[in-house]
């Protein structure tokens, strides 16, 4: 390449980040573990790791709750590799996607382990911690660290497969995404950048109805005034999900029911939950008093709860009062048909 190419690119990067940047400026959202742009304050690797395990397949409006108890709770990670891991899993109930969670207790017992107690720096080094992938290895390098990493979350894919018009469907446009955007990271204010990106695609670049007009990218945006926009990025067709079918045991004896743990391997485990059998493509035979339907990332569910008079006898569990059922930590699942099964019984 020659030199006056590489200044032409860079002119073009400078340009995109400038503009960008002071977007952000005078946009940013403000939120609980970010530092705003402009102070001199120094993002805590913690918080923003935590932010990013947490905001993994999950918005922001459901986090901040979650994000606020964690940090109160366990205000380091320190704190956090020495906590019992039943009161994690119940803290984190409701959040989903249970394996976040153990890894979270892992990844936070490796920094206290074997890093005496500080989160690396590079990207490299935060991917061999358990738990952290490329996406989070890149946004705790560049917002914490101020490392110079390509981020890419589903808000970036979305800005950068429209402005520069990628029209290979995903996934295999991931790659594509990363080229066009590594040239365009500044070597300052890199986590900045990443975060301005994240917000332009929540706020502006939306999958929606995006906001053209007030894009600070607009001028050069490929996609622009197409009619197609929101086609963008191309997803693949979806598959239909298997419908999956379980029962769930209510035993209830002097105002409390009968919970156990679920297994530490498979959905949603490590948490407490109503007994049950195992969840199969065939309907159950018996009919239940109630039934919830509920989504998983690869199936959808039907879970039929059906009264028992006493826990099987080979079962480890415990009796918890029913009016404390907010403490047990239930997932999403269980609380929907626990809920239903209280107001059924008012």
């Amino acid at each position: 390449m020659s030199v006056q190419t590489s200044s032409i690119i860079d002119g073009v990067a400078g340009d995109f980040a400038a503009r960008l940047l002071g977007w952000y400026d005078r946009a940013a959202r403000e939120l609980p573990w970010r530092i705003a742009p402009g102070s001199d304050a120094v993002p805590a690797p913690y918080r923003v790791w935590l932010a990013e395990v947490m905001l993994q397949q999950t918005t922001v409006a459901a986090v901040v709750g979650y994000f606020a108890r964690f940090t109160s709770r366990w205000p380091t990670v320190a704190d956090l590799a020495a906590a019992d891991d039943a009161d994690v899993m119940a803290a984190w109930a409701g959040l989903g996607y249970y394996a976040r969670a153990r890894n979270l207790l892992a990844c936070a017992r490796a920094v206290v382990r074997d890093h005496g107690g500080r989160f690396p720096d590079s990207e490299a080094a935060l991917r061999a911690l358990p738990g952290i992938g490329d996406y989070t290895a890149a946004s705790v390098a560049a917002i914490a660290f101020g490392r110079p990493a390509v981020v890419v979350d589903a808000n970036i894919e979305r800005v950068i497969a429209r402005h520069r018009l990628i029209e290979t469907p995903l996934p295999m446009a991931k790659r594509e995404i990363r080229v066009a955007l590594a040239p365009l990271v500044p070597a300052g204010r890199p986590g900045d950048f990443a975060q301005a990106l994240m917000d332009l695609g929540a706020t502006i670049c939306t999958p929606r109805a995006p906001a053209c007009a007030i894009c600070p990218l607009m001028a050069d945006c490929h996609a622009r005034g197409r009619a197609d926009v929101e086609r963008l990025p191309v997803k693949p067709p979806k598959k239909a999900k298997p419908h999956r079918h379980g029962l769930a045991h209510w035993i209830e004896r002097d105002a409390a029911i009968w919970l156990v743990r679920r297994p530490d391997k498979g959905m949603l485990g490590g948490m407490r939950a109503l007994p049950g059998g195992d969840w199969t493509d065939a309907r159950p035979a018996e009919s239940g008093i109630t039934s919830v339907d509920h989504g998983f990332t690869h199936f959808d569910l039907t879970l039929t709860l059906v009264r028992r008079e006493v826990p099987d006898a080979a079962a480890e569990g415990e009796w918890w009062p029913i009016a404390d059922l907010d403490a047990a930590g239930l997932p999403t699942l269980y609380r929907k048909l626990t809920d239903k099964m209280l107001e059924r019984d008012a």
